[in-house]
């Protein structure tokens, strides 16, 4: 494979698709949904394959779960596919225009970034949520999936290149590293010369290699360690509902709930109902020697490096507080900067929760699991970025663009 040869390919089309209007990306995008519909039987047949290789190689319940495309999790997919192509295109948006004293106009325009490299893990749906948010944008992209999905991600890649040539754009505007060497990787991280910017999404191992192997700009994110606090205040019934939801509802995402943290005021009444409402539904809680001294048998005693694991599971680790400057401090100790938030009817504890947690989605009285794309009306995302720099939290068209500055003069020279 001659990933030089990809990246020129990439950039190329990068430049045909700078010159698009939105009819005309808007149009390839729904030939690309009209097609996966179209193909759904294929899609699901190279799933199974994954699947069942998954299931041979020992993979985990939570990375068959991220691996598996179904029928309705495909009309989902096809779903915020359409929902990106109704959305307002951000390239050619002008903004902070001014006119200086020498006549000279400024403005500020979105552009495409150019080539975005995207190295994932065991999600299909990745691949189509990446082609779909780049091409919105006039962005080409490079994907490197993991080894789980290499047959559900070749045919998705393939049916994505053959709508994209139907609609009239260079099919090599979305191509697919299909061999899981892991040499290719490092070797795309170098190709700064065709690549503008790499997204990682995958556990830690790969976001480090990335970070400190790359020539070109790193966009970390997508890992999860997510907390709630329950403040003294709480509505015990409507947090528990909460607590469920960002636990149980799909725990092996990154905005899945991770750590539980409980003030010592409440703790004996909340914990003994967190147990009778989560162990029921399969959860084992994972308990600081506090709350495991509250909890008793409902728990089993967490280990030293509990509370600094992304959980993927229906595990949570609990831990009993003091009070909110405690569980500040907790989260700044064990955070992954992804999603954390505070239960709570104290406006002022709120606040203070929402001021002090440096991460990139703070919630009060929310569950974890609407840190997405499609929940936020971004159509879907491409990551869910946990630096402070370029973009922040899920990443939709927005943060795809960059601008350039405009300045327009009568044949203005300088004096």
């Amino acid at each position: 494979m001659n990933l030089l040869e990809i990246g020129k390919r990439a950039q190329q089309a990068s430049y045909e698709l700078a010159l698009l209007d939105s009819h005309k990306k808007n149009e390839a995008l729904e030939f690309i949904a009209s097609a996966l519909e179209a193909q759904q039987p294929l899609i699901l047949d190279a799933n199974k394959k994954d699947i069942d290789a998954g299931i041979e190689a020992g993979l985990s319940d939570a990375l068959l779960d991220r691996l598996l495309l179904d029928a309705d999790r495909l009309s989902n997919i096809i779903s915020d596919l359409r929902q990106v192509i109704r959305l307002k295109d951000p390239v050619g948006e002008e903004f902070d225009s001014q006119v200086l004293e020498n006549t000279l106009r400024l403005c500020k325009r979105r552009v495409p970034i150019g080539v975005i490299g995207v190295i994932y893990e065991a999600r299909p749906n990745v691949t189509i949520d990446i082609a779909t948010l780049c091409l919105k944008t006039g962005n080409a992209c490079i994907l490197r999936g993991g080894k789980e999905t290499i047959y559900s991600n070749i045919v998705l890649v393939k049916i994505i290149q053959e709508a994209l040539g139907a609609a009239g754009l260079p099919k090599a505007a979305v191509q697919y590293i299909d061999n899981t060497d892991r040499a290719l990787v490092a070797q795309l991280l170098k190709m700064d010369k065709y690549v503008d910017m790499i997204i990682p999404r995958g556990n830690a191992g790969l976001q480090r290699f990335c970070k400190e192997n790359s020539n070109i700009p790193v966009i970390i994110g997508g890992i999860g360690i997510c907390h709630l606090y329950v403040e003294k205040t709480a509505d015990f019934e409507k947090a528990l509902a909460i607590i469920e939801n960002a636990k149980v509802q799909r725990p092996a995402v990154c905005n899945a709930l991770d750590t539980l943290l409980v003030d010592a005021s409440i703790a004996p009444q909340f914990l003994n109902k967190l147990a009778n409402r989560l162990v029921p539904l399969g959860v084992t809680l994972v308990a600081e020697e506090k709350a495991k001294a509250i909890l008793g048998d409902a728990a089993i005693a967490a280990q030293e490096n509990d509370f600094s694991r992304e959980w993927l599971s229906l595990h949570l680790s609990i831990k009993v507080v003091s009070d909110l400057n405690a569980a500040l401090e907790h989260i700044r100790e064990f955070s992954s900067q992804h999603s954390d938030g505070i239960l709570s009817n104290d406006l002022r504890q709120t606040n203070k929760f929402i001021n002090a947690v440096n991460s990139a989605v703070v919630y009060v009285n929310a569950s974890t699991r609407f840190t997405d794309g499609g929940q936020f009306g971004l159509g879907s995302e491409v990551a869910v970025s946990t630096q402070k720099l370029h973009a922040r939290g899920p990443m939709g068209l927005q943060a795809l663009t960059t601008y350039k500055w405009i300045g327009v003069g009568d044949y203005l020279v300088r004096q």
